[in-house]
């Protein structure tokens, strides 16, 4: 086939959508198929070499109107090639396919206000929103995206937020299909694990005996950090545990945060790494009590390490979970006790046990080539439609 892939950045090394990007070219670019980028920048060492690129240009200016730019100059790029298929992954519009793996602005925007714990400042955080230009921008734009009159076909990576297209948008869920992200394993495959967990505990002047819970984020007020800090002031002492932190350089308001909650000696805070594998390796179990999350790789790459995943409901990689066996769903992050009292029970070293080899059993279902196999599936069907057409 002749694919498209539509993103204003693909550097893989930054992570996130960007990297995926780079595996799934190089993966369709293997299989034979003609693979065409529309970006405005992107790292042609890290894609593969037969790439066609086609530049975007997109004049400077606000961040609210940079998307809508991107979005004019490529749907006017694309009518002059034709593809097999073209899609798109963020805030663009006139593809075939639409990829929102961040998922809904929508539903975002109203999630990201369940991280105030009162109902006064989440109306105070609403009215500032209603400010906002930028949040009228994206707004309007993503309505372009999936109320137009040529309506894409969508994937999502969670059931989650497919329920969100309907709840927000009145799109049924038989016009969008669900499939899940992934990563690839071997990413974390290590012969010597059990050193670099030695090692890097040590780093960390964490004991052997010690219980470590992984919070990795970089967003840490949206991903849940504050609530699970005071979480952790009611995980019982009777057991070793300490909390590692990882992700955003930024956490000195956490420190403090952490000292007047009495739990600075059970939290390290370790800053950005640009690997985080060695952090899961010496950790016990993942925390991630996020407020939203379409699909979270975090906890994806916890399960390929064999570490089970306390999270919540907001986050779309929760429907992968089978607690108790490969960790906990909490219905609220806000919900201090049930989160301690899922923290506390991975305190328990035959229960961690347990748990760990049916998350790695997890980890192993739902791999980067079921993946890719899936989005095969539905670039054929839109193939079919466009000749039936």
């Amino acid at each position: 086939m002749d694919i498209a892939l539509c993103y204003e950045s693909v550097l893989p090394a930054r992570g996130g959508a960007e990297t995926y990007l780079g595996d799934l070219a190089r993966r369709l670019a293997r299989d034979g198929h003609a693979v065409h980028l529309y970006a405005a920048r992107w790292d042609a060492n890290a894609l593969p070499p037969a790439t066609h690129f086609h530049r975007i240009d997109v004049p400077s200016g606000p961040r609210f109107l940079r998307p809508w730019r991107f979005g004019v100059a490529c749907e006017e790029a694309l009518k002059h090639n034709q593809h097999d298929v073209s899609i798109g992954f963020d805030k663009t519009w006139g593809q075939d396919v639409l990829y929102p793996q961040g998922g809904l602005h929508a539903a975002s925007a109203a999630h990201n206000l369940l991280k105030f714990p009162g109902a006064l400042s989440r109306g105070l955080a609403a009215v500032g929103k209603w400010l906002d230009p930028a949040a009228w921008s994206f707004a309007r734009l993503e309505r372009k995206q999936y109320l137009g009159p040529n309506q894409p076909l969508v994937i999502v990576n969670s059931f989650m937020v497919q329920r969100h297209f309907e709840q927000f948008y009145g799109v049924p869920p038989e016009s969008v299909r669900v499939v899940r992200s992934a990563i690839d394993p071997m990413r974390f495959a290590a012969e010597d694990r059990l050193k670099r967990r030695h090692e890097e505990r040590g780093r960390w002047m964490v004991f052997p005996e010690e219980t470590v819970g992984l919070f990795v984020a970089m967003n840490y007020r949206l991903k849940g950090l504050s609530p699970l800090l005071k979480a952790l002031a009611l995980v019982p002492r009777n057991k070793p545990f300490r909390l590692a932190v990882v992700g955003n350089p930024k956490f000195k308001r956490y420190q403090r945060e952490a000292e007047k909650l009495g739990v600075a000696d059970r939290v390290v805070f370790l800053g950005h790494r640009d690997d985080p594998k060695n952090c899961y390796f010496a950790a016990d179990f993942l925390v991630h009590p996020t407020f939203y999350d379409p699909c979270s790789l975090v906890a994806l790459e916890a399960l390929a390490c064999g570490l089970p995943v306390i999270t919540s409901r907001y986050n779309g990689a929760s429907e992968l979970l089978t607690p108790p066996n490969d960790g906990a769903v909490i219905n609220d992050p806000h919900d201090a006790k049930a989160l301690a009292a899922a923290m506390h029970r991975f305190t328990d070293h035959s229960y961690r046990a347990e748990a760990s080899s049916a998350a790695r059993q997890t980890g192993t279902k739902w791999t980067f080539e079921h993946h890719y196999q899936a989005l095969l599936n539905v670039f054929g069907e839109v193939r079919k439609i466009k000749k039936a057409a």
